[in-house]
């Protein structure tokens, strides 16, 4: 809770989607060109699937959402299309790790019109619009194969020299053909705070929300800068507010495509709000009563899966 003359911090109230994986990421393996040769072939390893960026479940039609990893016969057709005309894998994968001792990898099929995968098995959908729905640690595999293909898919090519990269490491590293350049899985760290004064807190409704909804203020950190830096920036160029104390809550991998979510809570220092019209609609203080009656009021907040959600919540009840 705040206090006057000073802050305590509001902890984490419960893991945040995608966090949690049940994997041993078995880094060690990704070495081992024989271990992993096997493991392709063994019929209880399992894949996950990605599909232009979306993710094999079923359930959806019942409100019970499930991952469906696929093993044996019914995953062979996802490895089976050969290479592309550049020599490439043309359903590029990568060893994810193991999951009770099994083996666990991703496999973009995003070069097929229709997915290769049995009738029956599922849909792809957009994680994001389920993953609070998920059993605990599902969300985070398949983001976890998603962040990683869409990584594999992109980095096709050197960005040194131009030339094609080849996949290594189990898929972990992309090394040119050419100038030998190793090239790895990107993370963008951004920061995402949730500004408080007395009994109210800072939010925004950015220029790109669909719906009147109204979020925390986030932004990307800039190179040679702290994250306490980064969160009093952001909230000064977005909502021209300026932040005192800065309190770590708790992270988030957001995979779509490539960022991990580092959430404070931080001290608001002055009220007058000064609203960057290129991010922002608009930004408002708002009460507790405010947001416990959001939906009277015509607004949303955050989806339950978002960190965002998370920092309001856990402010709103402490």
């Amino acid at each position: 809770m705040w206090q006057r003359g000073g802050m305590l911090s509001f902890p984490a109230s419960r893991p945040n989607a995608y966090t949690g994986s049940p994997l041993d990421r078995a880094a060690e393996k990704r070495e081992d060109a024989e271990w992993i040769a096997h493991a392709l072939r063994d019929p209880e390893t399992l894949f996950a699937p990605v599909w232009r960026s979306r993710s094999l479940l079923r359930g959806l039609e019942d409100g019970a959402p499930e991952a469906v990893l696929l093993a044996g016969a019914a995953a062979h057709p996802l490895l089976g299309a050969g290479r592309g005309t550049g020599g490439e894998d043309a359903s590029p994968w990568a060893f994810l790790g193991l999951w009770e001792q099994k083996p666990v990898f991703a496999v973009d099929v995003s070069h097929e019109d229709e997915p290769p995968v049995p009738e029956g098995a599922g849909s792809f959908s957009d994680l994001r619009q389920v993953a609070g729905l998920l059993p605990a640690g599902e969300a985070s595999v398949l983001a976890h194969a998603r962040g990683l293909m869409h990584w594999r898919v992109k980095h096709r090519f050197c960005g040194i020299c131009g030339f094609r990269c080849e996949p290594h490491s189990a898929g972990h590293v992309m090394k040119c053909v050419n100038c030998q350049t190793s090239h790895f899985p990107r993370t963008d760290p951004a920061v995402i705070m949730l500004v408080v004064r007395g009994d109210s807190c800072l939010l925004g409704h950015n220029i790109r929300f669909p719906t009147p909804m109204y979020s925390t203020l986030a932004g990307f950190v800039e190179p040679g800068e702290s994250l306490e830096e980064a969160v009093r920036r952001e909230v000064m160029e977005e909502a021209g507010v300026a932040v005192g104390r800065v309190v770590y809550h708790s992270s988030q991998p957001w995979p779509f495509p490539s960022s991990i979510m580092l959430g404070f809570h931080a001290e608001g220092l002055t009220e007058a709000i000064r609203v960057d019209e290129t991010e922002l609609q608009d930004a408002r203080w708002f009460s507790r009563g405010e947001l416990l009656r959001h939906k009277e009021l015509g607004f949303g907040l955050p989806r339950v899966d978002s960190i965002a959600r998370r920092l309001i919540e856990d402010w709103l009840h402490a």
